[in-house]
């Protein structure tokens, strides 16, 4: 027998927070499902996209039909949900034509990648064919899976806030939310909109460096980060950006934030850079090295004071919504190194 102070810290009552279930260490689950379609219906109604030929939006969302649920034992979080969706959309022409349709997405699930996720765009029934298809199948689209996964974002973050409960010296011990089946790829664009608070506590933090070939000139990819316009395109989300030192910015519905600290023209770009989840006031350093390669760029990342339990999820974002992003919307496409 352990002598007094010497016990597991998970069994001593008189330190438990609650009272109870000492931190959730044992297995509690939490039903999603009611939130989910709620916030899917919030995320989804109201999405527009627009080009020289008309717009479109969603209107709609005729059908939400799943469940969702995030399990907590020992300290992880295991999440898990699987929905089958349909939304209407409205398009109206320059000319005044109007048209409207639907949206089907069947496979929206922790098993599914969100780049695997099938989005069925159609126009309904003796509709006649309009120009108007070729922009929902692709921005639009778009746009639904961005909104989609913003939903996964809100579902690991906001959802689950209270599940892991307070140590006795009042700092929680959560972990990275797991998929059922697998790890989700954790977006840029998928955080709550509600910060974390400030515990306090020193964070453990680390650093890691990412390198990535663009075609395109050193000018032209120092100005995709800073023109508003065009880091609206890349991200598919409004953004707020001052392209100047000192000057902030803000992305993906305030979920990424933060301020240039050094920009050398077509160089190098300084900056600090957090979710808005990580602890209040808590920033990565961020550095962006361009160098003209001939024909291409190449770009160097180098990030410093990552909290490390964000380490994977802060480099998969840099990867997919940014690097990937700019290649896919500006057509920069190159060899990953």
């Amino acid at each position: 027998m352990a002598k007094w102070g010497e016990g597991d810290p998970r069994w001593i009552v008189e330190e438990r927070a609650d009272a109870t279930n000492v931190n959730n260490w044992h297995w509690t689950e939490r039903d999603a499902t009611n939130w989910s379609s709620d916030k899917l219906k919030e995320l989804l109604v109201g999405l527009r996209v627009e080009n020289e030929e008309g717009s479109c939006e969603v209107t709609e969302v005729s059908k939400v039909e799943g469940e969702a649920s995030i399990n907590n034992r020992k300290g992880k979080l295991i999440y898990f949900y699987e929905w089958n969706l349909t939304a209407e959309w409205k398009g109206k022409s320059k000319t005044g034509v109007k048209y409207k349709g639907n949206i089907e997405i069947p496979n929206l699930s922790d098993e599914n990648d969100m780049e695997d996720l099938d989005i069925r765009v159609t126009l309904s029934k003796d509709e006649p064919d309009t120009p108007l298809m070729a922009l929902m199948k692709k921005e639009g689209a778009n746009k639904v899976r961005s909104a989609l996964g913003s939903y996964v974002g809100y579902l690991k973050t906001e959802f689950t806030q209270g599940m892991i409960l307070p140590t006795a010296n009042g700092v929680s011990k959560q972990q990275p939310p797991q998929s059922k089946a697998k790890s989700d790829r954790t977006q840029i664009g998928s955080s709550s909109a509600v910060p974390q608070a400030n515990t306090g506590v020193k964070i453990p933090t680390c650093k890691f460096s990412l390198t990535e070939t663009f075609l395109t000139s050193p000018e032209e990819l120092y100005r995709v980060f800073l023109n508003q316009e065009m880091v609206q395109a890349f991200t598919h989300a409004p953004a707020v950006v001052e392209p100047e030192r000192g000057g902030r910015f803000r992305l993906l519905d305030g979920n990424v934030l933060g301020e240039f600290q050094e920009l050398v023209p077509d160089q190098k770009i300084v900056m600090k850079w957090r979710y808005n989840t990580w602890p209040c006031e808590h920033y990565a350093t961020v550095s962006l090295s361009l160098t003209d390669k001939g024909n291409e760029t190449e770009l160097k990342l180098e990030c410093r004071g990552v909290p490390e339990s964000e380490e994977d999820r802060t480099k998969q974002g840099w990867q997919r919504y940014y690097f990937e992003g700019i290649k896919q919307t500006f057509g920069f496409g190159a060899r990953l190194y």
